[in-house]
């Protein structure tokens, strides 16, 4: 494969295919450092108004229409339209050698772009590891954002340090085999914990806590900050101290109150329980009788 010069992000002609969260907002941030956003397929009428208000002025299009219009495609559609999207550009004749087509997908690395790769474009995955409202909101929140970036030629590698650069994130590297795993870790993280806070905003409003979010706020923060500098060892808590009774007292009131909640506190717990078995702060035969207690409340449950 030749290599190519390596555009720098203002020469850039960049089109977006795909005007959703994602796809709106880096449009717009690569558009305040300079690169040109050629024009935008936008399908449905939420897209179109995302566009409007992200990048006023930027023509809609038909996707291979901002295909042939650019230099840097991204493709920002859902994981299990990608490689269809891909397949039918290339098919159309809208992709061209020396191309750079990339994707905003966490899961999916370059073989899904295989058929970009066909026609000789080059192919790049280019994650950022965020949470997108598809507001302006989400320009001020990309500073520091780390990429996922899995690359196959220098060219394109540099291009994505520059994109990443213009950005003002930071470069992951993640190889090819390891994209999965990659995005089940943020996935994981970011998604369940919305998912978590939720659940523990329910228990604070049952026991009437008139602003759950509010009283959670600076407990969770200090946990998250804690959580994500010293790991494990930042846990505290019923479980780590061995407290039995107490946390048999939780699942009582959740049984009673939120039901729905003990699966994911239980499972939470075990595990919980078993990072302070392995790390010396939890004894066996006290983490032996925690698991007892979470267990028969699960049964209960779902019996």
């Amino acid at each position: 494969m030749t290599d190519l010069v390596t555009p720098a992000v203002p020469s850039l002609r960049v089109g977006v295919v795909g005007a959703g969260r994602v796809g709106a907002v880096l449009g717009a941030a690569l558009r305040a450092a300079g690169a040109h956003v050629t024009a935008v397929a936008a399908e449905s009428d939420a897209s179109r108004a995302r566009a409007e208000v992200l990048l006023p002025g930027v023509a809609t299009a038909k996707p291979t229409s901002v295909a042939r219009s650019c230099d840097l495609l991204l493709l920002t559609v859902p994981d299990d339209m990608l490689e269809n999207v891909a397949v039918q550009l290339a098919a159309s004749g809208a992709l061209r050698a020396g191309q750079y087509v990339a994707h905003t997908s966490g899961r999916h690395g370059l073989a899904v772009l295989a058929a970009v790769r066909r026609v000789g474009a080059r192919p790049l995955a280019l994650h950022p590891a965020m949470t997108f409202t598809g507001t302006p909101l989400d320009l001020d929140r990309l500073p520091g954002c780390a990429f996922g970036v899995t690359t196959d030629a220098d060219d394109t590698a540099r291009l994505a340090q520059s994109l990443v650069d213009a950005l003002a994130g930071r470069l992951v590297a993640v190889p090819e085999e390891k994209r999965s795993l990659y995005h089940a870790g943020l996935a994981h993280g970011a998604n369940h914990l919305v998912t978590l806070v939720t659940q523990a905003m329910g228990l604070l409003r049952e026991s009437g806590a008139e602003d759950p979010a509010a009283t959670l706020r600076p407990l969770l923060t200090a946990a998250l900050d804690n959580a994500l500098t010293m790991g494990d060892a930042a846990l505290t808590g019923p479980i780590v101290r061995g407290d039995v009774e107490t946390v048999r007292a939780h699942l009582e009131v959740m049984a009673r109150t939120a039901p729905d909640t003990i699966p994911s506190y239980v499972a939470l717990a075990r595990a919980t329980a078993n990072s302070a078995v392995l790390d010396g702060r939890l004894l066996p035969i006290r983490a032996a009788k925690l698991v007892g207690v979470l267990n028969d409340a699960l049964e209960k449950v779902t019996a």
